[in-house]
């Protein structure tokens, strides 16, 4: 098991945002989850990666408390938000910040990069809070799949793609290791269907549906 949350509710401002939540994630799952906005998705993964303190309930990756060993959880999870950060490290020192950081090649970035058709080596200089949105997207793609983590999270990870964009990140999806889970939030389950084998669908903080598909 990789990921395993145990009757977790989280309140903000004495609103229940998540609601008695079980899910268990296991190698290979591959998962869209759907809901509408404010349904809980985003806090459950935040929740999942640290950012948040649950107020009943726990959360295990691996075994680990990710708010108490975050940075063991965080070796074997990467996660790309819908809104890219607004990082003001040029691409060249944030490729060498993240290769240090993660114990990765630098190349191998690279190398990830230009199969979403990014050639960073152009824009090496440029801050990263200035490159467009689908700039910024593909570079944290790239840099989540060289990583090699045990899960990938995406929330809405082909917003800012074009066409092209989204092709060619799908075809890389279908490329990785079937034993690494991945997670999708999404709105647009007809363009991952062949990528994921589970539906989740939250509503009102809490999990109404988890089955195979």
């Amino acid at each position: 098991m990789l990921v395993i949350t145990k009757n977790v509710t989280k309140k903000f401002l004495g609103t229940k945002v998540l609601d008695d939540v079980n899910i268990t994630i296991n190698h290979g799952d591959k998962i869209a989850m759907m809901g509408p906005n404010g349904a809980g998705k985003t806090t459950l993964v935040r929740a999942i990666l640290g950012f948040y303190h649950v107020d009943d309930g726990e959360i295990r990756v691996d075994g680990f408390d990710p708010v108490k060993n975050r940075v063991k959880v965080l070796k074997h999870i990467s996660f790309i938000p819908q809104l890219p950060p607004p990082v003001k490290l040029s691409i060249d020192e944030l490729i060498s910040y993240v290769a240090k950081s993660s114990s990765l090649q630098e190349d191998h970035i690279y190398t990830e990069s230009q199969k979403m058709n990014l050639d960073l080596k152009k824009h090496g200089s440029k801050p990263f809070f200035k490159l467009s949105g689908g700039m910024k997207q593909k570079l944290l793609i790239a840099i989540a799949l060289a990583k090699k983590s045990d899960l990938l999270i995406f929330d809405e990870p082909t917003a800012n793609l074009d066409p092209k964009g989204r092709e060619n990140f799908y075809h890389l999806l279908s490329k990785i290791d079937n034993k690494c889970a991945t997670l999708f939030i999404t709105h647009r389950l007809d363009e991952i269907e062949g990528l994921v084998n589970r539906k989740i669908y939250m509503d009102l903080g809490k999990v109404v549906e988890d089955e195979k598909i």
